[in-house]
């Protein structure tokens, strides 16, 4: 389970998808209006799963995608 702050740009990971994440992707978590919310929130669920990111992150993920397999 991954809860590191700031990971917006790090590398996709098992389970990262444009509708959820592992851990927070936010830019800014402190500031995301779902920031603990049991049910939604990375930083409270069991499985460490964010499932409402930001809606940057949409964006973000198709970047990363891309990313990822130039490499």
């Amino acid at each position: 389970m991954l809860k590191n702050k700031n990971r917006f740009h790090e590398p996709l990971v098992e389970g990262d998808s444009v509708s959820r994440t592992v851990g927070c992707r936010h830019a800014f978590p402190d500031n995301c209006r779902r920031n603990g919310l049991p049910r939604i929130c990375a930083f409270v669920r069991k499985d460490g799963m964010c499932v409402e990111p930001a809606s940057s992150w949409k964006k973000q993920y198709e970047k990363l995608k891309k990313d990822g397999e130039m490499k």
